[in-house]
């Protein structure tokens, strides 16, 4: 089985910066492809907000181009996701997804991110 764990939520006033990161275990060897950060907000559904493949394309929702920025370490198998200029519209539970090669897609427990002042 593989696992996925975010680290990295808190609380952070609007304007500020805050970098979430997410590491993927297991225990078989395993190979992930196409890796994604979504986001939850209250009463909303769950959004995409990017996405980085395991060449480095990375893409992005319209509402986050510009002030956020996926990473990742291919051979380590960790994703990170660096916001900038937060908004209180940025608040919400942040998911890591990960498309594991023959086992599907994988998500991790969520990180609470609040924006507020």
């Amino acid at each position: 089985q593989v696992q996925l764990m975010e680290s990295g939520g808190g609380l952070v006033q609007p304007g500020g910066s805050l970098g979430l990161s997410c590491a993927a275990s297991g225990s078989v060897f395993f190979v992930i492809n196409t890796m994604c950060w979504y986001r939850q907000a209250p009463g909303k559904q769950r959004e995409l907000v990017a996405t980085i493949t395991r060449g480095g394309t990375a893409e992005y929702a319209d509402s986050v181009k510009g002030r956020f920025t996926i990473s990742r370490d291919t051979p380590k198998n960790t994703v990170n996701l660096e916001m900038n200029n937060l908004k209180p519209e940025d608040t919400a539970v942040y998911y890591c997804n990960g498309d594991v090669y023959r086992l599907g897609d994988h998500w991790g427990q969520g990180t609470q991110v609040t924006v507020s002042s």
